[in-house]
């Protein structure tokens, strides 16, 4: 059996994996280097998470990742407690374990890469019946990557597939990053912004990565992002205004450094892992869920599972 994987984010490399771990033949083709939506980008000499914020850990196959990345010094635990803002103030809550990455998240997905036949920069055009890779036969195929992305390069042909990835509906984010001269806010770790026109979530990059440094990281709300399509410049201006609004900072920052995704996140949780039909095609990733990093690596391992038993 051979398998194309495209996309080296989380779901598509947890995938190739498992398949690999088999015996299984796999080649993963990603369009720019393996990380998706775990990607971090090199920031004032450290790395800064631009997409994901953390991890939690549920399930115990997970749990064994992960514990493997934290005994290489690749993930640490990072804090269960977030703060809370609201039109009726700051309050906190206390949830799971959130999980980080002193090297940023991208390092664990290349971790999860190494060994693999991954060929980055590498644009994949056409996914016919076959299932064909732009041309090149498989014995199945595995498009790791949001549904809208997938249709782009779905054959009007793979119907069922088609359908099933036209049927999910994603919504965008600015991701934007802000390095101070010192630490002028109260909050330690992350912080939910709730019924903000601009912004969803703060996270305190220094405590987030260990390091103390002085850089927090916001994320917009999807209607903030849906007014900067093309100008991410002038979506970090409009979201600086918000956070030194909201903690009431003194001065600017030093330096900033914005991202918008396209498609941050799924509007609606799948109800079930992955996608697999008898075209042969699956889809895979956070929208089989609810979004997280671990429903991610899920759907790609069980997809993977479901390709071995096909």
């Amino acid at each position: 059996m051979n398998v194309t994987v495209v996309g080296a984010g989380i779901a598509g490399v947890a995938c190739a994996r498992a398949l690999v771990s088999a015996g299984v033949t796999v080649r993963v083709l990603e369009r720019a280097t393996p990380g998706g939506r775990m990607w971090a980008e090199p920031h004032g000499g450290r790395p800064v998470d631009m997409g994901a914020g953390y991890f939690t850990v549920s399930d115990d196959r997970f749990a064994a990742v992960v514990e493997r990345w934290r005994a290489a010094g690749l993930a640490r635990e990072w804090t269960d407690t977030f703060a809370i803002h609201s039109p009726a103030g700051w309050s906190t809550t206390t949830g799971p374990m959130r999980w980080a990455a002193p090297g940023g998240l991208t390092s664990l997905v290349v971790d999860l890469a190494n060994g693999l036949d991954v060929l980055s920069w590498h644009e994949v055009s056409r996914v016919e019946p076959g299932p064909l890779v732009d041309g090149e036969p498989a014995d199945a195929v595995v498009l790791a990557m949001p549904g809208p992305e997938a249709v782009r390069v779905l054959s009007p042909k793979l119907v069922e597939t088609l359908a099933v990835a036209r049927s999910q509906e994603w919504l965008p984010s600015v991701v934007a990053t802000y390095e101070f001269a010192e630490r002028n806010w109260d909050f330690q770790g992350g912080a939910f912004v709730n019924d903000h026109p601009v912004l969803t979530t703060l996270f305190d990059d220094g405590s987030r990565r260990g390091d103390g440094a002085p850089v927090l990281v916001a994320h917009s709300t999807a209607e903030a992002a849906d007014r900067f399509t093309t100008n991410a410049v002038a979506a970090s201006r409009e979201l600086e205004t918000a956070v030194r609004e909201l903690l009431n900072l003194p001065e600017g920052p030093e330096s900033s450094d914005a991202w918008r995704w396209d498609f941050a996140r799924p509007a609606t949780p799948g109800d079930r892992p992955f996608h697999f039909g008898p075209e042969r095609v699956g889809l895979a990733g956070d929208a089989w869920g609810t979004p997280k990093v671990e429903t991610a690596w899920l759907s790609g391992t069980t997809l993977a599972e479901a390709i071995l038993k096909s």
